[in-house]
C-alpha cells in the first residue's frame, strides 16, 4: 500500500498543486466568510439589541477567563450531546435544530467578543457602533486568515459565546 502511494505521487507530472492556490483561496474564503459573518451578525445585535449587546461586551471584558471556560466546556457538552443523537435514528430530527441554535449561539457570541475588543481598540462615543463593528470584523477576517490565528479566534468566539450562555442559563 504505502509503495502505491508513493509511486503514485512520485510519478513525473503528478502535482496536485504547484502554487498553493487551493491553501490560498480556502484561507481567503474562510476569512471572507469570517469578516461578512461578524459584520452582519454585529450589525444585526447591535441594532435590534444594543443594550444587551453592551451588557454581553462588558461581561466579555470583565471576565474574560470564566467566559471562555464556560463556553469552551458548553461548547464540548453540546458537541457530545449533538453528536449522540445524531448517531439515533429518532435523535437526529433533535440533532439538527441542536446545532443550528448552538451555530448561530456561537455567531452571536462570537460577534460580542470581537465587539468587546474592537471597542477597547478604538474607544469610540458610547452610541458610535460603525467603527467598532467594521474593526470587529476586520480583526476576525484577519485572524482567520492568517491560519494560526484561528485559535485566537476561537478562543474570542468562545469567550463570546460563554458571555451569551451563562446569561442565558443563569
Amino acid at each position: 500500500m504505502i509503495g502505491t502511494v508513493s509511486s503514485i505521487v512520485l510519478q513525473p507530472g503528478f502535482d496536485p498543486d504547484p502554487n498553493g492556490i487551493d491553501v490560498a483561496v480556502n484561507l481567503g474564503s474562510s476569512a471572507g466568510s469570517a469578516f461578512l459573518t461578524t459584520l452582519v451578525v454585529g450589525a444585526i445585535m447591535v441594532a435590534l439589541a444594543p443594550d444587551y449587546t453592551r451588557r454581553m461586551m462588558d461581561t466579555v471584558r470583565e471576565d474574560a477567563v470564566g467566559s471562555f471556560g464556560y463556553g469552551l466546556v458548553l461548547l464540548v457538552g453540546l458537541v457530545v450531546v449533538t453528536v449522540l443523537l445524531a448517531v439515533t435514528i429518532i435523535g437526529i430530527v433533535l440533532a439538527i435544530p441542536l446545532a443550528l441554535v448552538a451555530s448561530l449561539v456561537w455567531a452571536v457570541g462570537a460577534a460580542i467578543g470581537y465587539l468587546a475588543i474592537a471597542e477597547r481598540l478604538v474607544k469610540p462615543d458610547p452610541d458610535e457602533w460603525l467603527v467598532p463593528l467594521l474593526i470587529a470584523a476586520a480583526l476576525n477576517g484577519l485572524l482567520v486568515l492568517t491560519g494560526v490565528g484561528g485559535i485566537v479566534s476561537f478562543a474570542i468566539g468562545a469567550a463570546g459565546f460563554g458571555a451569551v450562555l451563562r446569561d442565558w442559563l443563569d
